[in-house]
């Protein structure tokens, strides 16, 4: 292209205005396509993703040390953990013993001296034990020390269900933690994600909840080279749009967000153009990025697997009724699991649990091209 602009200006074809705009365009071009291949991606699973963001925090700060059970010896219940102890050392990859309520009081001390400790649960159907050093040491000592007292410490570990576990080892917390002042409630769904939220939530000082989902540590994302920096860090509080679309909006969250881009791919098919949020922060919520597309969709669909009651989709919905109410041409849908403890049995769990399925038909509902549920009931 270059070669062919300079030609034409060395005939007298080009004036002089007109070259520079074209050679600026030239430029920013072959900028645009240099870049694409500067964020080309590579593979990484979501484990991989979590293990190396705590592998370059630790080596950034001494004051970072991951503690929980099993994170040491052997590596992890879900190996996210992996060769940290060999390479850290026992000071700062320490084994707990199974006692949520001891370890985790242990590290908010840490977090009130000066470090910056990261706390693992196997699972937070068992920081269940924990939560009033969560809720009552971590979350509200900066508020009651009249801002004397920082406490930078993150809880992460898997959410939500697994699969056949029952209902004491499936609950989603992300209602639970994101209606507490103090904390930060971030929910990865990408490998991407997690790198860059892990990252965020280390440096931050105040606590932060990560809340991860075992069923999708080994599933394989793309990443962009600038992910890869160890600079790299996601914003707290901003949403992600996952898929662009101009006729329904749906917002999801960690696993759910597979759910969602599965269900736009099946509306695209039927002429209905989805635009699918991840939220990636429960709180604080990205308010704006919701109503903006409410605002161009007119329609929303909010996706969870937590319980409907008081969900994550009721706090989302009310936020469009409060500021962009006169732009919905429909009722606002939730998707959630059911109103139940999780069953055991595999075809009850499944029925219990949000399906890719429930999205299209909620979606094609607000739409107006399906029959409504109680015309149906």
């Amino acid at each position: 292209m270059l070669s062919i602009l300079r030609r034409e200006a060395a005939a007298g074809c080009l004036d002089a205005v007109l070259l520079r705009e074209r050679l600026r365009r030239s430029c920013a071009a072959a900028t645009a396509r240099l870049r694409g291949y500067a964020t080309a991606a590579r593979e990484m699973t979501v484990r991989e993703a979590l293990n190396t963001a705590l592998d370059e925090e630790m080596s950034a700060d001494p004051r970072v040390f991951l503690m929980g059970e099993e994170v040491g010896e052997y590596q992890g219940a879900y190996k996210v953990s992996k060769g940290l102890l060999q390479k850290f050392g026992p000071e700062r990859v320490v084994d707990t013993p199974i006692t949520e309520a001891g370890f985790t009081g242990v590290g908010v001390g840490a977090a009130y001296y000066g470090l910056r400790p990261v706390v693992e649960f196997m699972t937070f159907n068992f920081a269940m034990q924990a939560i009033d050093h969560i809720i009552n040491s971590a979350a509200k000592m900066n508020y009651m020390s009249a801002g004397n007292i920082s406490v930078p410490i993150v809880f992460r570990g898997p959410n939500g269900a697994a699969a056949g576990v029952g209902a004491q080892h499936s609950q989603c917390y992300a209602a639970w933690y994101g209606s507490c002042p103090g904390l930060k409630v971030l929910a990865p769904y990408s490998s991407e994600d997690a790198r860059g939220l892990l990252k965020a939530a280390i440096r931050d000082p105040d606590p932060v909840v990560l809340l991860e989902n075992e069923l999708i540590y080994g599933e394989r994302f793309p990443v962009s080279a600038e992910a890869l920096d160890s600079s790299f860090c996601l914003p707290i509080g901003k949403a992600k749009i996952e898929r662009e679309g101009k006729d329904v909006t749906i917002t999801a969250f960690s696993k759910m967000v597979g759910l969602s881009l599965e269900a736009a791919e099946i509306l695209a098919k039927e002429g209905i153009s989805a635009e699918v949020i991840n939220l990636l922060s429960i709180r604080p919520l990205d308010r704006p990025t919701i109503n903006a597309s409410v605002r161009k969709t007119s329609r929303l669909v909010t996706v969870e697997e937590g319980f409907p009651q008081h969900g994550v989709g009721a706090e989302i919905g009310m936020s469009i009724i409060e500021d962009s109410f006169g732009y919905l041409d429909a009722p606002i849908e939730r998707i959630t699991g059911a109103d139940v403890p999780m069953p055991y049995a595999a075809n009850l769990e499944r029925m219990a649990l949000p399906q890719t399925e429930d999205i299209v038909r909620a979606a094609k509902r607000v739409c107006h091209r399906s029959v409504p549920m109680a015309a149906t009931a």
